[in-house]
């Protein structure tokens, strides 16, 4: 029996002072592979939108795709936790309706949900979320669904002044009951001096070294995605080249008779052979 990573775990993690990691993945067999690493969070991330799906940003991603995209990586996980990006608008609009969407990714396979901002309604609204049950993952610093409000993929907390802030919106997010906190795109300082002040765990984003845990988008990882690369993201491999390798060599060995060979093709018995090579009416060259 796998042992299955709950809140409980993430918050034992924070309280003996050990790293845990988080990936994302969209798909089956990826979520397999990597829960099979031991991977600690799987996250669904709106990340998709570009990656999996190629739209221009994470705001195009709608629930109904998100919660395919759930559902395929559940099916893939047993011991990760599994956390599901709620989208853009899809909890900005009424309570009812963002517990209700997030409650589509819990019966879709989710454990939990990922909610990005601290502004007071969404205080309100991960109050809600949570007092009805599904714990929820917060996100601070850099938030990729207010773009357009930001001006851009810019780091945040670069001040003492914003340093403060953070902190702020980061202790709401915690009395509001978020599990942990994700801190994107800000100074290592500021989140080492923000994870220091929190009860609950943070998980960098390009946030530095002194967060509780790190998470990365797979296909960054993995060298798959290549329009762009953040500065923060590791390269561990190179899927890239070896899909266009790969590709290219089938492409080659297709047009010049080289796939299938013998043994990668099924045959009829002899007998079978025979009698539909003696078909009356047979005018074509026989069977080998």
């Amino acid at each position: 029996m796998v042992k299955k990573i709950s809140v409980n775990t993430i918050r034992k993690y924070k309280n003996n002072g050990e790293k845990f990691s988080v990936l994302t993945a969209y798909d089956y067999s990826t979520a397999k592979y990597i829960d099979e690493a031991g991977i600690d969070i799987i996250l669904i991330g709106d990340s998709l939108a570009m990656t999996a799906l190629g739209y221009e940003n994470t705001n195009a991603v709608s629930v109904e795709e998100m919660e395919i995209f759930t559902r395929a990586v559940s099916r893939g996980t047993q011991h990760a936790m599994v956390i599901t990006d709620m989208p853009f608008m899809s909890y900005h609009k009424r309570e009812a309706e963002a517990v209700e969407n997030c409650g589509r990714m819990i019966k879709a396979g989710a454990n939990g949900v990922k909610i990005e901002g601290a502004s007071d309604y969404i205080i309100k609204v991960i109050k809600h979320i949570t007092e009805v049950g599904i714990p929820v993952m917060g996100h601070i610093g850099f938030t990729p669904q207010f773009l357009n409000a930001i001006g851009g993929y810019n780091i945040q907390g670069k001040t003492y002044e914003t340093t403060l802030e953070l902190l702020e919106q980061a202790k709401k997010l915690e009395q509001a009951g978020v599990f942990s906190i994700v801190l994107e795109m800000l100074p290592e300082e500021s989140a080492q001096y923000i994870t220091g002040r929190l009860n609950v765990p943070t998980i960098s984003c390009g946030a530095g070294r002194y967060c509780d845990a790190q998470v990365l988008v797979c296909d960054d990882l993995f060298g798959k995605f290549s329009d762009f690369k953040p500065k923060f993201a590791r390269k561990y491999g190179d899927m890239k080249s070896l899909i266009l390798k790969c590709a290219k060599q089938y492409n080659d060995d297709v047009k010049s008779g080289k796939f299938p060979l013998e043994e990668e093709v099924f045959k009829l018995g002899e007998d079978e052979v025979k009698r539909l090579n003696a078909h009356e009416g047979e005018n074509t060259n026989s069977l080998h």
